[in-house]
């Protein structure tokens, strides 16, 4: 099992103390998203260097450091050196394709999904959905900003599966609409955590001192590499 960070300006060696974060054996699996076709980028996101790493690194890294041994869900490019690959047997459908063949693949109860292409987002943020999943038993666990749900990171509990597969299969491929739809097929609601409250109280923190406001900038073009990689330690003179 990994050993969560200890960094002082993250707080989630307190998280972990106080039972934030349960192990693997309390059935908690995740995973990065792989699988995309990165049309805006031109080739593989996977693959695409930031920092010095290629963005699948910054992801595993993410979800290691919230204490879990992640696997990577659907890859374009052979990526089973970083990580357990669990092949998607339809990638062109996009990353519900990806979630449904995860979710199929493990046991565990609790499966927490991560984009490949937030590399600002901290750890202790997973650490924080995952608990608040597990001791409200929810369903769908998301991240919101400014009051509007935010599709991942994704905790999600694997009763959820039977509804996403039937979004898929009449070809609705959204996820935030699948998460609708298997949240009212549940009978309960979405479950989305205010990131600025989190910020606000300690509970969710950047171990270099980011603001909320940056954790959720993703990269979808080269410009967009250009802006994350300025909040990196590498790009700072």
């Amino acid at each position: 099992m990994p050993v969560p960070t200890t960094d002082p300006g993250c707080p989630m060696s307190r998280f972990w103390d106080m039972g934030y974060l349960k192990s693997e054996s309390a059935n908690v699996s995740a995973y990065v998203l792989a699988g995309g076709q990165s049309r805006r980028m031109g080739h593989d996101k996977a693959l695409i260097s930031l920092a010095g790493q290629p963005l699948i690194a910054h992801a595993l890294t993410i979800l290691r450091e919230a204490g879990l041994s992640p696997k990577i869900a659907g890859a374009r490019s052979n990526l089973s050196s970083l990580a357990r690959v669990i092949p998607d047997p339809d990638p062109d459908l996009g990353p519900l394709s990806g979630i449904c063949a995860a979710l199929e693949s493990s046991p565990a109860s609790y499966a927490v999904f991560l984009p490949i292409d937030l590399p600002l987002l901290p750890a202790s943020l997973i650490v924080y959905l995952i608990h608040h999943a597990q001791i409200t038993s929810s369903a769908i666990t998301l991240p919101s900003i400014c009051g509007a749900a935010n599709t991942f990171p994704a905790v999600l509990h694997r009763s959820v599966l039977p509804a996403l597969k039937s979004e898929l299969v009449s070809g609705r491929r959204g996820c935030m609409s699948a998460f609708r739809a298997a949240a009212r097929a549940l009978g309960q609601p979405i479950s989305a955590i205010p990131v600025e409250l989190l910020a606000q109280s300690g509970h969710a923190a950047h171990p270099r001192g980011l603001p909320a406001a940056l954790w959720f900038l993703n990269l979808n073009t080269p410009a967009d590499l250009e802006r994350v990689e300025r909040h990196f330690p590498s790009q700072i003179a």
